[in-house]
C-alpha cells in the first residue's frame, strides 16, 4: 500500500471485543518491536468497503466529500469520495467536452475529428464563407485564364540543343509569370477564409454557436494584420528560393540548370522547416491579438521541440486533402475534356489546348466543391494543433473549462501542472 503523507490504507479501528488478530493500528512500535505499518488516521468503522464491480455487493457507504476530489471536473463519482454522478471506478475520469475536442492534450484522430466535427456542427457558418469565398475566387481566376494570360510557348522538338533549353527557360518564365494572379487571388481567398475559420473553430471548442456575422464582426479588425503576416511568409519563402537557384540561373547553359536544381533542393527544405515552425502564427495572431513579428515568435515558441509532430500532422492533412480533391476533381475533368473536344485534342496532340468556357466552367465547379470542403479541414487542423500546443505547455484547458463554463473548474485543479507535454 502507498504510506505517503495524506494517503490512509483501507481498514478501521477495532471496536471493543474485537478478535486481536485484526490489524490496528500501531503507534511508534507495535508489540513485536516492528516498525509501524499503519497510518494512525484510521476511516471511522464501518465506513469503507473496497470497490466491486457493478451489480455485485452491496453498494458502498459513503463518507464525506474529500475537498478538491469528487467533483464534477473529477468525474464526482464514489470511486474519487463522494458528489453526485456517475462514478468511475479507480481510472482516471473522461476530459470534459464542452465542444468538437475534450479539454485535454489530444491526438492525430482528435485533431482530424475536431475539425470535421466543426464543419458539421457549424456547416452553415463555415460554408457560408468557404463556398462564397471560393465561387468569387474561382471566376476570377477563370477571366483571368480567358483573357490575361499569354499564349503558351510552343517547344519546337527539331530545335538544336541550346534553342530548346532557351524555349524551356521562357516557357518556366511564362508559368511563373502565369501563377501570380492565381496566387495573389488564392492569397485573399485563404485570407477572409482563415481569419472567420479560426473564429467559428475558436467558438466550437468552447461549445458555443457563432454565426457568419458574428464571426467577421470579430475577425475583421485582425485582417491588416493577418495580411501582412501572410506576405511576409511569401516574401520569405520567395527569397530563399531565389538565392539557392540564383548561382545557377547566372551561370547558364546546362552546367547551371544543373547547379539551379542542386541549389533548390536545400532552398526548398529550408522553406519546409520555415513554414512548419511559423504555421501557428496565423492563430496566435488572430486568437491572441498579436502584432506580426510577435505571433512568429509565439508559433516558434510552441512548435519547439514538436516541430516531427506538427510536420507529420500537416503532412498527413495535405494527403488527405489532396486525395479528396483528386477524387472531386477527376470525374470534373474527364467530363470538362468530354464536352470541350478541342481542349482534349490539343492536351494529347501537345500542341497546346484552347481551353473553352466549357472546359473552365466544369473545371471550375469542381474547383470550387473541393475547395469548399477541403479548405476548412485544413484550417480547423491548424487552429487545433495551436490549441494542443497550448494544452500541453501552458495547461490551456483549464483556461478553456473556465470560459466554457464547465462545472468545477472555478479554480486551477490538484494534478494540473504548468506544462502537459
Amino acid at each position: 500500500m502507498n504510506d505517503t503523507p495524506g494517503w490512509a490504507s483501507p481498514g478501521s479501528a477495532p471496536s471493543d471485543g474485537q478478535d486481536t488478530s485484526v490489524p490496528r493500528p500501531a503507534g511508534p512500535a507495535d508489540d513485536t518491536g516492528s516498525a509501524p505499518k499503519w497510518s494512525p488516521d484510521q476511516p471511522p468503522a464501518g465506513q469503507w468497503s473496497p470497490p466491486s464491480a457493478p451489480g455485485t455487493g452491496p453498494a458502498p457507504q459513503q463518507s464525506a466529500p474529500t475537498p478538491g476530489w469528487g467533483g464534477p471536473a473529477y468525474g464526482g463519482g464514489p470511486g474519487y469520495g463522494g458528489g453526485p454522478g456517475p462514478g468511475y471506478g479507480w481510472g482516471p475520469p473522461p476530459a470534459a467536452k464542452p465542444g468538437v475536442i475534450p479539454l485535454r492534450p489530444l491526438g492525430v484522430g482528435e485533431i482530424l475529428d475536431g475539425a470535421v466535427s466543426t464543419l458539421r456542427a457549424h456547416w452553415r457558418t463555415v460554408l457560408g464563407v468557404t463556398l462564397a469565398v471560393a465561387v468569387v475566387s474561382q471566376i476570377a481566376e477563370i477571366l483571368v485564364q480567358r483573357y490575361l494570360l499569354p499564349e503558351p510557348v510552343a517547344i519546337d522538338p527539331d530545335a538544336s540543343p541550346s534553342e530548346a533549353l532557351n524555349q524551356a527557360a521562357d516557357s518556366v518564365q511564362q508559368s511563373l509569370v502565369s501563377l501570380v494572379p492565381s496566387l495573389a487571388l488564392t492569397v485573399i481567398g485563404t485570407l477572409f477564409t482563415t481569419s472567420i475559420l479560426t473564429v467559428v473553430i475558436s467558438r466550437s471548442v468552447l461549445g458555443r454557436p457563432v454565426t457568419l456575422s458574428e464571426a467577421w464582426r470579430e475577425a475583421r479588425p485582425r485582417l491588416p494584420q493577418l495580411l501582412a503576416l501572410t506576405v511576409l511568409l511569401l516574401l520569405m519563402s520567395t527569397a530563399i528560393m531565389t538565392i539557392s537557384v540564383l548561382p545557377g540561373v547566372l551561370l547558364g547553359s546546362a552546367a547551371g540548370a544543373a547547379l539551379a536544381l542542386l541549389g533548390g533542393f536545400p532552398g526548398v527544405a529550408v522553406v519546409i522547416w520555415l513554414m512548419v515552425r511559423f504555421n501557428l502564427a496565423s492563430p496566435a495572431l488572430m486568437l491572441e491579438r498579436r502584432g506580426v513579428m510577435a505571433s512568429l515568435r509565439r508559433s516558434a515558441k510552441l512548435v519547439a521541440g514538436a516541430w516531427w509532430r506538427t510536420f507529420g500532422i500537416l503532412l498527413l492533412t495535405l494527403v488527405l486533402t489532396f486525395l479528396v480533391t483528386l477524387v472531386i476533381a477527376v470525374p470534373f475533368g474527364i467530363l470538362a475534356a468530354a464536352v470541350d473536344g478541342g481542349g482534349l485534342d490539343g492536351l494529347l496532340s501537345g500542341t497546346g489546348a484552347d481551353l473553352g468556357w466549357p472546359f473552365l466552367i466544369i473545371t471550375g465547379i469542381g474547383t470550387v466543391v473541393a475547395t469548399t470542403i477541403t479548405y476548412p479541414i485544413s484550417a480547423g487542423v491548424t487552429v487545433l494543433l495551436y490549441v494542443d500546443q497550448r494544452i500541453r505547455r501552458e495547461a490551456l484547458d483549464l483556461e478553456l473549462a473556465r470560459a466554457a463554463g464547465v462545472p468545477g473548474y472555478g479554480s486551477q485543479q490538484p494534478g494540473h501542472g504548468p506544462s502537459r507535454s
